[in-house]
């Protein structure tokens, strides 16, 4: 079998890239330093199915993503290029992004640190006693590190951040954004919307403009004000003769309170009956203690 020419594993390897581009419209970028053929392998094969990994230099990789976006106008795919530093890999999949992320740390092995190594989480010293005597404190203000002396010792008064946790970018359809953004729940989203919904709803009450999220509290406000206005004058609307009624007669707002309680427990057919019941034992008291007449009976 005659060996391919290094030109003409170029032109191959552009035209699966390209391939790849033009099938698959989500990407992972990932950092592959330290990453073994068989850990490699083993990544391989388990996203098999629907997702595929392709390494490679990054000058080529750049060089293919930028003659592919220039021949077929998909200038999406150039917000690759910056991510394309060091020595990363595309997995191309159409599969769902976080299950693949997940997928792709199982693999993850433990490593011993050396230098010039990108760790894969942040690494912070919090604040508290060192138990180093204040000799010492020449060896922190070199480094920056604040400290102060404690009871005889040196003590870290803030956190430190020693080592910053190397960069993952995701691709999907020309946009890149954060792993981070994989992580996301259903209730993550719901709860950022409903935040914004109640800050542009905030903002529309402060100034006046009507939008969907205030109109109901413009229409809440609205109802309140002319209300206090029937209360305090002869004016009255429909909508305000009840509560016009309660306060000429504040009993009958007990009585109505009394009705929705049992209401809740029981059904509104009980409430009522409870109601009356109690009226009628009122009522039959009085009679007993006064001989079965009136209080102002002759």
């Amino acid at each position: 079998m005659v060996k391919a020419t290094k030109a003409e594993k170029k032109i191959a390897y552009d035209a699966k890239l390209c391939q790849l581009v033009d099938e698959y419209t989500q990407i992972l970028v990932v950092a592959a330093d330290n990453v073994g053929s068989t850990q490699l392998q083993s990544i391989r094969k388990g996203l098999r199915g629907d997702s595929v990994v392709l390494m490679g230099k990054n000058t080529m990789m750049k060089r293919s993503v930028r003659i592919h976006a220039e021949n077929t106008g998909n200038t999406g795919i150039m917000n690759l290029l910056p991510l394309l530093q060091g020595n990363v890999g595309l997995i191309f999949t159409k599969g769902d992004l976080k299950e693949v992320s997940e997928e792709v740390a199982k693999y993850k092995v433990g490593a011993p640190a050396r230098v010039g190594l990108v760790a894969p989480i942040d690494v912070v010293v919090q604040p508290g006693n060192t138990g180093l005597d204040p000799s010492q404190t020449s060896f922190f203000q070199v480094l920056n590190i604040p400290t102060k002396i404690n009871k005889g010792t040196v003590e870290i008064i803030t956190p430190v951040e020693l080592i910053k946790q190397g960069d993952k970018s995701v691709y999907d359809n020309g946009s890149v954004f954060s792993p981070e953004v994989l992580n996301l729940t259903e209730d993550d989203l719901v709860e950022k919307f409903a935040a914004g919904i109640s800050m542009v709803t905030s903002l529309a009450l402060a100034v006046s403009y009507p939008t969907i999220a205030a109109a109901p509290h413009m229409f809440i406000n609205a109802y309140k004000n002319a209300l206090a206005i029937s209360v305090a004058t002869e004016y009255t609307f429909p909508q305000a003769e009840k509560v016009k009624e309660f306060l000429k007669d504040p009993s009958k707002f007990a009585v109505a309170v009394a009705a929705v309680s049992a209401d809740a427990s029981g059904g509104a057919g009980a409430g009522a009956a409870k109601v009356e019941e109690k009226k009628q034992e009122v009522e039959e008291s009085d009679e007993e203690d006064y001989g079965g007449f009136g209080l102002f009976d002759e």
